[in-house]
Order: structure tokens, then sequence, then C-alpha cells
């Protein structure tokens, strides 16, 4: 399983956004550079942003920024706002077993608190870091390049 590129999206942009912000007028078509994908791709994501409370987005000016302080934004908030589950559940379990069968008709039972648990490991650790954190690590790794 991979989890689709529109959370690592998500993440860079709100990087970028807070490296760029000063110095440039941070648009689709700026950040669609900086990711290398089409606009089309970083308007879609930037509306989940937006739509989830994480950025602001400027019409007529252009431009955009974080909405709120960066230490409050986890990679949970992130990829729940790009990322929405079917029925809150990371893990999509086929449909239908075959009752008939002993491991269908069990599999259930043996498996899903198992999913589950995952899941909430997996949201913890999402939890625990901040997009304070990531941007303040990369921006260390820029700097380092520029000395």
């Amino acid at each position: 399983m991979q989890i689709p590129s529109r959370f690592t999206i998500a993440i860079h942009i709100m990087t970028a956004i807070d490296t760029f912000q000063n110095d440039y007028k941070v648009t689709s078509d700026f950040l669609a550079g900086s990711i290398n994908v089409n606009p089309v791709i970083i308007r879609r994501t930037m509306q989940a942003l937006k739509g989830a409370g994480l950025i602001e987005v400027r019409r007529g000016t252009g431009g955009m920024e974080i909405a709120r302080p960066m230490k409050q934004i986890t990679l949970l908030d992130i990829f729940n706002a790009v990322e929405p589950l079917e029925n809150g559940q990371l893990f999509h379990f086929h449909e239908n077993p075959n009752t008939a069968c002993p491991v269908g008709r069990n599999i259930h039972a043996g498996l899903d608190d198992k999913l589950f648990s995952i899941q909430a490991a997996m949201e913890d650790k999402m939890k625990s870091i901040t997009l304070e954190e990531v941007i303040r690590d990369t921006q260390s790794f820029i700097a380092r390049e520029n000395n």
C-alpha cells in the first residue's frame, strides 16, 4: 500500500508558503514549479487545505498564507485534509468474504482489531509531528546548502 502523493504535495505546499511568502507571490503556478507537477494538482490540493482551514488564499492580488500557527498543525491534520478516509478507515476490507469458507467466515474477527491498531499507531505518530518541525528541518537543510 502506498499513500497517494497528495499528502506530501500538501506538506510541500505549506513549507513553500512559509519559506517564500516574504520574497515571492506564492501562487499555484509558483508552487507547481517547486513541486514539479501540473498547477491543476496544486489548485485541487490548495482547495482541500483551504477547506480544512489550514491555508488562506487571497483572491485578486494572489498569494496565500498558513492560516494557523504551524506548531498547531500536525501531519494528521494535513493528511485528513487531503486524504479523507472512507468511513474513517485507512484499510479497505474486501466486501464479501465467502461465509461458506472457515477463513472467509472468520477473517474479520482475526484481522479487524489488528488493522485498527495499525491505523491508530500511524495516526498517533502523525499527531506528534507538527508542520513547524517539518519546516524547521527543511530550512535547516536549505541553510546547509547555502554555506
